[in-house]
């Protein structure tokens, strides 16, 4: 098996706080929060959104695919194309009630509940029955709360997390932690949200020994002084999500201002998904990511390569050169 690049890049971090290095995941599971939705219109069926992934993995400028059980069930069992891959395979380790937004749902306007369809065993060999010895084909989750200054909703996601972690570390199966801004927040104004997430997650993991710590988290871009914060004073590192899709200049300019201000992961979906040419999109992050190319650069490098290949994008070059993400215009 190819060594990792995410564990190369991880070690190079930890070692040291001013590293350049830059993870990069495709979260490549929006069957797990709506269901067929996300790809009506994008893909003529699953198999063809299989191949769009193992085109990505086989690209190798991602370091992490991470998709739900079912569709790694494919990837890494069926196809094995992690095999010999630097790409690490990962699964949607729980589905908590806050990403379920499939058509007609309403289940998010709720303070999110936790809840995992999947199991750490069947996340890790497909099956409840792994044979004596058997190896794991998938030895990494995606573990995700959210806190809304709700004492029972609040609670019962932190007991909840308390027992999954203690199996993970009981079985061997390493996590990242994703942590959403409030979803249904209670007596919480927009502008405390930044330091309440903040302080939610160092309070947490205080009582978390390295051991059974998360490999790093997985946080929405609060902005630099939250961020900076973040990396600075809980010694996890600290990764970025994508959030909606945008246009391509404020995806770019997210991830550059991002590592900027101490993050070194990042985590993209929707972004990569609803692009154009999701391939020449995840080159272009790649390059930005490893600050090979400026984020103004890039976009135009994208555009080219649209042209190039005779696909007509979405929007204009001046359109696409837009920031929409809120955080980035503070």
């Amino acid at each position: 098996m190819n060594q990792k690049s995410m564990d190369e890049k991880l070690q190079a971090i930890r070692a040291n706080p001013h590293s350049k290095e830059f993870i990069l995941c495709y979260a490549a599971d929006p069957d797990m929060g709506a269901g067929i939705n996300p790809l009506v219109g994008l893909y003529p069926s699953l198999r063809a959104y299989h191949d769009s992934l193992v085109a990505l993995v086989e690209q190798a400028k991602l370091d992490i695919m991470l998709t739900s059980v079912s569709t790694m069930d494919v990837l890494a069992r069926q196809l094995r194309i992690f095999d010999n891959s630097p790409v690490t395979p990962s699964v949607r380790a729980n589905d908590a009630t806050d990403i379920w937004t499939g058509r007609g749902f309403g289940y998010a306007k709720q303070p999110s509940r936790p809840f995992a369809t999947t199991t750490i065993e069947e996340a890790q060999f497909g099956t409840l029955h792994p044979a004596p010895g058997q190896k794991p084909d998938v030895n990494l989750g995606l573990y995700s709360l959210t806190f809304n200054n709700d004492f029972e909703s609040d609670w019962f996601a932190l007991e909840r997390f308390k027992a999954f972690r203690i199996e993970a570390v009981q079985k061997g199966f390493a996590y990242f932690l994703e942590v959403f801004n409030p979803n249904a927040p209670v007596d919480l104004k927009a502008e405390a949200i930044p330091n309440f997430v903040n302080d939610c997650i160092a309070r947490m993991l205080a009582g978390v020994p390295q051991a059974s710590r998360p490999e790093f988290l997985k946080i929405p871009y609060n902005g630099p002084k939250a961020t900076e914060e973040l990396a600075t004073y809980t010694s996890v590192v600290v990764g970025i999500l994508g959030g909606p899709a945008s246009t391509t200049y404020d995806s770019y300019k997210l991830i550059a201002e991002a590592k900027k201000y101490g993050a070194r992961v990042a985590l993209f979906g929707r972004r990569i998904k609803d692009a154009e040419d999701p391939l020449a999109f995840t080159d272009m992050l790649r390059n930005v990511a490893d600050e090979l190319i400026a984020p103004e650069e890039a976009v135009k490098a994208y555009h080219g390569a649209l042209q190039s290949a005779g696909i007509k994008p979405k929007r204009s070059l001046a359109d696409d050169m837009v920031i929409e993400t809120a955080a980035l215009k503070a």
